[in-house]
Order: structure tokens, then C-alpha cells, then sequence
């Protein structure tokens, strides 16, 4: 990962409750008849309240970071974890009674190679966190997430995000997330995070290629991961439309190399993020891709602030 500050990751959180707090769209989720749907076998219509419904306002907000962990990321590792108090400062100044967990980009995925002399070599990218929300001993955490009224915050979002550069190189922030509320919400191993109350935020950090799969798929020799055919980007969006409900209940924000090609900044180099842009272009309004490679962007966290003061309240649980 490259050069985020804190006013880039704090403008994120900013458009995050900004989208995801407007106007309640259209029932398929985007205001448009081309939108996602929500996945096979939902019914949106009997998903949501009926049009007489009362509205809950942006009062809660429960946001998981995806962090990469891999080896690229050791440049600004000390400058993320150094960030994280005053991002809290900022999310304390919003009002939203919120929680804050965090996962990485490594999963344990297994996959064949097809060998040069025939039949298929099993593989694996190793082990990985798989969606789990982070707690570690260290960080002295009652449970995997933190929330507003825990003491001091500010330094345990610093403790737990400190994820290291020890994770797997193919990164799956896609993956990661899904696992998260799905598998890990499935074994308990999440349970209780998610509020029904709540907006679903969700943050990716990386500066690589989404090399994200969900079935097992079958490689040619020395094919990697990240060079063939991925799952289509827009599952996952179709997969957080049926978790939560809605499209107005969810927001995503991706920091990372926005393309054409790769960027680079006094901290480094990162890839474009082909599969992240798909991802959030899916999504419409309730996505935004930022550039890891961008500087100050205070001019845009005090204009997304004024949208997300005056904005939130119009979601419908």
C-alpha cells in the first residue's frame, strides 16, 4: 500500500455515510432497471418495507476495514497505524454510534494447477485470515470489533490495524470481505457484529490486483491467480444487495491504484486495481474508488463533510 493519509481515509468514511444516507432508491437498488440484482433466489420486494415505512437515519454505522497484509505494504504500514487515532477523532465528531473491525486481504484459497505432463498438481495460496475480524492478545479487545463507548478507541483501532506484511501476495480484499459476513458470520466466528439497524460500511486498502475467487478453479501451468479468469466483480455487490437487504444499506470505499496502468508516489508504487473499479462502478452511488497514489485531499473531506452533516437520514431499514 501507498501513501494514505488520514484526511484520504477520513474523506472515504465521509462519502460512505454521505451515499449510503440520501434518498432511498429505487427497488433494485440503484434507481435504474440495469442495476444488480440482488442474487439468485431473493426476492427483493419482500426484502424491503413497505412505502409507508419509518426511517432510522444514519444513527449507526458498522464498518469493517480490509487491509492488505502483504509483503508490498511494509513502506507504509507505520504510517496507517499512526493515522488510525485521529481517523477515530473524526468518526467521534460525526455522531454515529459506531464499530470498527478488521480483516485482511489473505485467504487460505486452494485451487489445481494443471501439470505440463498431465492431470492437476493441488495448490494453495496458505494461510490467511479468511474474513476473520482481528483480535489480537496484544490489543487487550473484549471481542473483534470497537466499538464508540470502549476505552480508548483511538488506540486500539491503532493496535488491531497493525496487520503486518506477513499475508499472501495473492491478495482477495473481494474475497476477504465476503468470507467476513458470510463464512464467519456462518461458523459464529463473527457473530454479533452486524447490527440490522445499522449501515454496512466497508473500507479496502490495498495496492495490488483483487485476485478474488469464491469456487475452485483449475489454472494452466505457471498461470497465476491474478492472471486468469476472475469471478465477476459484480457477485460481490450482488452478494452485500441480498446480505443487508438493500442498496441504500451498504457502502463501499476503495483506496488503491485507480489506473490507467500503475501509479507511484514518493512511498512507492501501486497496480491498477482493475477488479476494485468494477466493483465500485457496479455499485453506482454507493461506491467510490480513491487513488492510493493522491496527496492531500482536505479540500474533499470539507465538502464531503458538509454532504454527510446535512445528509443523513433518509435510509430505510
Amino acid at each position: 500500500m501507498r501513501r494514505t493519509s488520514i484526511i484520504q481515509v477520513s474523506s472515504v468514511l465521509v462519502m460512505m455515510a454521505t451515499v449510503a444516507c440520501g434518498p432511498p432508491q429505487s427497488r433494485n437498488g440503484s434507481g435504474d432497471d440495469d442495476a444488480v440484482d440482488a442474487g439468485p433466489g431473493t426476492d427483493a420486494d419482500q426484502q424491503f418495507p413497505p412505502d409507508d415505512s419509518t426511517t432510522a437515519g444514519c444513527q449507526k454505522l458498522d464498518l469493517l476495514f480490509v487491509i492488505d497484509n502483504s509483503g508490498s505494504m511494509g513502506e507504509e504500514q507505520a504510517n496507517l497505524v499512526a493515522n488510525f487515532p485521529t481517523f477515530i477523532n473524526v468518526l467521534d465528531a460525526s455522531g454515529l454510534d459506531y464499530r470498527v473491525a478488521v480483516t485482511t486481504t489473505a485467504r487460505d484459497y486452494h485451487y489445481t494447477m494443471s501439470s505440463p505432463i498431465g492431470g492437476g498438481i493441488p495448490q494453495s495460496t496458505g494461510a490467511g485470515e479468511d474474513g476473520t475480524m482481528l483480535k489480537p492478545a496484544a490489543c487487550n479487545m473484549t471481542k473483534r470489533w470497537i466499538d464508540k463507548g470502549d476505552p480508548d478507541p483511538a488506540q486500539t483501532f491503532s493496535c488491531v490495524a497493525n496487520v503486518g506484511t506477513g499475508g499472501n501476495s495473492d491478495e482477495m480484499p473481494l474475497g476477504g470481505m465476503r468470507d467476513a459476513f458470510e463464512d464467519r458470520m456462518a461458523d459464529q466466528t463473527n457473530a454479533g457484529f452486524r447490527r440490522t439497524d445499522a449501515l454496512l460500511g466497508v473500507v479496502f486498502l490495498t495496492d495490488e490486483e483483487d485476485c478474488s475467487y469464491e469456487q475452485s478453479v483449475t489454472l494452466s501451468f505457471a498461470q497465476g491467480l491474478c492472471d486468469a479468469q476472475m469471478e465477476p466483480a459484480t457477485n460481490y455487490v450482488a452478494f452485500l444487495d441480498q446480505y443487508t437487504g438493500h442498496r441504500t444499506r451498504w457502502a463501499a470505499a476503495a483506496i488503491a491504484g485507480m489506473g490507467p496502468g500503475s501509479c507511484s508516489s514518493s512511498f512507492g508504487n501501486a497496480a491498477e486495481a482493475t477488479r476494485l473499479k468494477a466493483f465500485v462502478a457496479a455499485a453506482g452511488a454507493q461506491a467510490r474508488m480513491s487513488s492510493i497514489c493522491d496527496g492531500d485531499l482536505s479540500a474533499s473531506l470539507q465538502q464531503t463533510l458538509a454532504l454527510f452533516q446535512s445528509a443523513c437520514g433518509g435510509v430505510i431499514f
